[in-house]
């Protein structure tokens, strides 16, 4: 005969498993956004910068 304590046990095991590679997904893809985002802040903050350089080096040759 089954225990119905071991059924609510294997139950809560496996929503554990379940919650466990939800929250790992989730982490994963939070960290991809993430580095996605700053890679673009990188590039525009290059840009910014190359501007700069282009403006010093113009001054320089006035």
């Amino acid at each position: 005969m089954v225990n119905i304590g071991d059924v609510i046990f294997q139950i809560v095991m496996l929503l554990f498993v379940v919650l466990f590679f939800v929250s790992l997904f989730l982490f994963i893809r939070g960290l991809r956004k993430s580095q996605v985002y700053r890679s673009d802040a990188l590039k525009r903050i290059e840009g910014k910068l190359d501007k700069i350089i282009e403006n010093q080096e113009r001054q320089s040759r006035n």
